[in-house]
């Protein structure tokens, strides 16, 4: 059928909803349906990062309607990602429940980092963006800023920064009148935001600079109605845009033929994110490029990139800066497959290779705050997992890996889990069961465990009751590890919900 054929991408951004629908033909990608709604989400946040109801209303329509297009597309070809006022809202668990309701497929919420990969990522698989060497992009969304800079496909800077065109709007402008004296606020606030970022971006030698999204193509098109052919964005031809700009008294007066009354409200602000930017980067041009965070998650979608792949990548890349025991982490990754594969054949329920790769990512970092201390290493690990940026992962996959890693050892007498949309905890329990028995029987640090000594058994329909059975033998030469299962029994007793049985043949 040709409606699986069709790969959908849907951007919850701070400002406008948009959906982008794809085949594939002939190995290139083809756009066949677009559609933008302006949500305006950001503007529902009050001062406790609340998003109001009506705010919430307002997505849902739009996710009403947008579900009529996406029926019949599988779940695994559509993608849904929320930014910036998603990641702040405390209450986005009500928008998600509610969007769960009219909409069949699941909804990411991704880091800022993540944003900005996937951005440019879109920029960088654009035709008119292969000629340079190091390339930097700007993208000034209605809450944060994404800004990244690399080398062909690989991102070396990924960064968000929480500046954007609504809410510089509602803090810089909110009678939405223009003053001098509003927007250079705006400007140097921008500036101190990428303070400690300038000299990191400016060692790696940018050859070109690109932006996207609505705030710079705004600009771009004004530069077009002023005249200005190639629509380059050079120091002149912004500080001369800024100038006619300010001439304006009130938002709403500005005419400019490109620029929409839906954009009106927040171009200002906008504009004095970009010229801060401009200005504290120190750039002579900038390119406009129509391809960002949608076009990103898209190409990855289509092509195949696996995520697991790119979170594989960051695993490896996070040991070895927190040198990490790679063979005692390769031995306890082992262990977890293997009893994974024993429970896996036994349970009802299937649970997804993309979960169980972050069961084998936690046993991989489990170690990565041991240079803290040994004491409270799990504490140590799963704070820097859960604040560290973490290519390929979104916000509840990274705290799903943290959260592993947690509680992989010692009491779990106070094991609070969070609130995941993406899984259910009937996943997340036997991963955190398997890890635990995995760690403990590598406490030794030895690499020629034989792993078949032990066989573990389900034992009950709730997945609950675990039975580890122990060949006689490897006990006789191993009497600690049958110590430490009998401590780690009395810790599962006392969860007052599991049940770990030790038995030997």
């Amino acid at each position: 059928m040709n409606d699986f054929n069709e790969y959908a991408v849907i951007d919850l951004g701070s400002n406008s909803f948009h959906m982008m629908i794809a085949r594939r033909v002939n190995g290139a990608i083809q756009i066949i349906y677009k559609n933008k709604q302006n949500i305006h989400l950001a503007t529902g946040l009050n001062s406790k990062k609340e998003l109001s109801d009506s705010s919430i209303k307002r997505g849902i329509d739009c996710l009403t309607l947008f579900a009529e297009r996406l029926k019949g597309i599988p779940r695994k070809k559509v993608r849904i990602i929320a930014t910036h006022t998603l990641r702040v809202a405390k209450n986005r668990s009500d928008f998600i429940n509610a969007a769960s309701k009219v909409l069949p497929y699941p909804i990411e919420v991704i880091s800022g980092q993540e944003e900005a990969r996937l951005i440019y990522l879109g920029m960088i698989t654009s035709e008119s963006t292969l000629t340079s060497d190091c390339k930097l992009i700007i993208d000034i969304g209605g809450g944060s800023t994404e800004i990244a800079v690399g080398r062909g496909f690989k991102p070396v800077i990924v960064e968000s920064r929480p500046m954007g065109c609504i809410t510089y709007a509602k803090q810089f402008f909110p009678d939405k009148k223009i003053t001098h004296k509003a927007f250079y606020r705006a400007k140097l606030a921008a500036e101190q935001q990428m303070e400690a970022l300038v000299g990191i971006i400016q060692k790696e030698h940018i050859s070109v600079a690109f932006g996207t999204s609505g705030t710079i193509k705004s600009i771009y098109k004004i530069l077009l109605d002023l005249g200005v052919s190639d629509g380059i964005i050079t120091r002149k031809r912004l500080d001369d845009l800024v100038s006619y700009v300010l001439e304006f008294k009130n938002f709403n007066d500005i005419d400019y033929p490109s620029l929409s009354e839906q954009r009106k409200p927040f171009f200002v602000s906008g504009l004095a994110i970009f010229y801060g930017l401009f200005n504290v980067l120190g750039l002579k041009e900038l390119h406009y490029c129509s391809s960002a965070l949608r076009e990103g998650t898209l190409y990855e979608l289509i092509a195949g990139n696996d995520d697991r792949d790119i979170r594989e990548n960051t695993a490896q890349s996070l040991a070895k800066q927190y040198s990490v025991d790679q063979k005692h982490a390769d031995q306890v990754v082992k262990t977890a497959q293997h009893f994974f594969n024993q429970w896996s054949a036994q349970a009802p329920i299937k649970i997804s290779k993309n979960l169980e790769s972050i069961l084998y990512l936690a046993a991989q970092l489990h170690e990565v705050g041991l240079n803290i201390n040994f004491t409270s290493i799990h504490k140590h690990s799963s704070y820097i997992l859960q604040n560290s940026n973490l290519p390929g992962f979104n916000e509840e996959q990274q705290l799903l890996l943290a959260t592993l890693v947690r509680y992989y050892r010692k009491s779990m007498n106070s094991l609070v889990f969070p609130n995941f949309t993406l899984f259910e905890y009937e996943y997340i329990f036997p991963l955190l069961q398997i890890i635990r028995l995995a760690t403990l029987i590598n406490n030794k640090r030895t690499l020629d465990i034989d792993l078949n000594a032990f066989q573990l058994k389900i034992a009950n329909d709730k997945y609950t009751k675990i039975v580890i059975e122990i060949d006689h033998r490897f006990i006789e030469k191993n009497r600690l590890i049958l110590l430490d299962l009998e401590q780690e029994q009395q810790y599962w007793q006392a969860t007052k919900k599991w049940e770990l049985i030790i038995s030997t043949y």
